[in-house]
């Protein structure tokens, strides 16, 4: 069982954060934030595969005024995205957001500063430090030490212009697109710090490798204990950095909500079609919210036998298959009554 760094526990709306809390799943809409409907829809679409917090870009008045109506019908927490104008950040406390992703030291002087905090204080809005290695201090950026290093040394400096005007409500994100400076910066806070951590690789690709290099990075760190809330980067729609999320955590035990998903490679015992049998079911399921696990495995050898920890299981046959429950054969079927047929059973006794 993973044991996990203990950390101070914020809240987001009605979202808890850090110290025993589920590890949140979250992602930013890429709507024009004015546009009230389509960010709308979008949230909603977010929602319902799960999505715990969202983040929008606040790139000017106009996003930050459209923040009042989405706010009234959002079904989730709202997150700011806002970088230099410290006006923007008001405005959106004053509209009811839900939490701020800011880096204090580069929203301009001081006194703005002290401005949006001692706000953000009086109602409660955590405000996330987002620190991503592209984009550092020019002054850190000279330093000849590891980029890891020079990324902790940048949000320490924010933390501390936070805490020196009395503010607690902090979330820490480090962000790079290379995996193991990820890893490493993480790893180096985490030792200084005992606020919650944000973790994600950004920039981290299209679908498919931005998903294996979030996989890798994420899941070490959540391996570790590292890491409250989570958000897979990748350029393609946020419902898949939604579902990407959930199975990482999934794959370590971390949340239980929905499919377990398993199913065996193809080999030369195989003699059903495999590769369309486990992508149907896996779509037909997609939406489940029940904690089972399903098996979809391609013979007979593999299938009750290795996949008898399973709820529910499809083993394959000569154009045929087997359905099974926790490792006992329940039905023989053709091939193309199989998926209907499985998928009717384990609605029947899971509504």
């Amino acid at each position: 069982m993973i044991q996990r760094r203990i950390s101070k526990q914020i809240q987001i709306g009605n979202v808890k954060i850090g110290a025993n809390a589920p590890i949140s799943v979250q992602s930013m809409t890429n709507t024009d934030s004015r546009d009230i409907n389509s960010t709308l829809k979008q949230i909603y679409n977010l929602y319902e595969i799960g999505c715990d917090l969202v983040r929008l870009a606040i790139l000017n008045a106009d996003a930050a005024d459209a923040i009042k109506q989405i706010k009234k019908k959002s079904p989730i927490p709202l997150i700011a995205d806002i970088h230099f104008d410290y006006r923007l950040a008001i405005k959106c406390i004053e509209n009811g957001i839900d939490a701020l992703r800011i880096n204090p030291g580069n929203i301009g002087k001081e006194e703005h500063t002290k401005k949006v905090v001692a706000l953000a204080k009086t109602n409660n809005i955590p405000i996330r430090i987002g620190i991503n290695g592209g984009s550092l201090e020019k002054d850190l950026e000279q330093l000849n030490i590891p980029l890891a290093e020079k990324m902790v040394m940048s949000a320490l400096k924010h933390i501390k212009i936070l805490e020196d005007n009395n503010f607690d409500l902090i979330k820490i994100s480090l962000k790079s697109s290379d995996v193991l400076t990820t890893i490493e910066a993480y790893r180096l806070i985490a030792k200084q710090v005992d606020y919650p951590l944000h973790l994600g690789v950004t920039e981290a690709g299209t679908l498919y490798n931005g998903i294996i290099k979030s996989a890798v990075g994420l899941g070490t760190l959540l391996a570790e204990g590292i890491g409250d809330t989570i958000r897979v980067s990748l350029t393609d729609s946020p419902v898949e950095e939604v579902k990407a999320g959930f199975q990482i955590l999934k794959s370590l035990g971390l949340r239980k909500k929905g499919i377990n998903f398993i199913s065996c490679p193809t080999c030369g015992r195989t003699q059903i079609n495999l590769i369309n049998l486990a992508k149907e079911v896996e779509k037909r399921l997609e939406n489940f919210d029940r904690p089972l696990t399903i098996a979809v495995m391609g013979c007979a050898v593999n299938g009750p036998g290795e996949a008898k920890h399973a709820d529910y299981g499809i083993a394959g046959g000569i154009n045929e298959g087997y359905i099974f429950k926790k490792g006992e054969i329940i039905k023989k079927l053709p091939e193309d009554k199989l998926i209907d047929e499985f998928i009717n059973l384990i609605l029947l006794e899971n509504v």
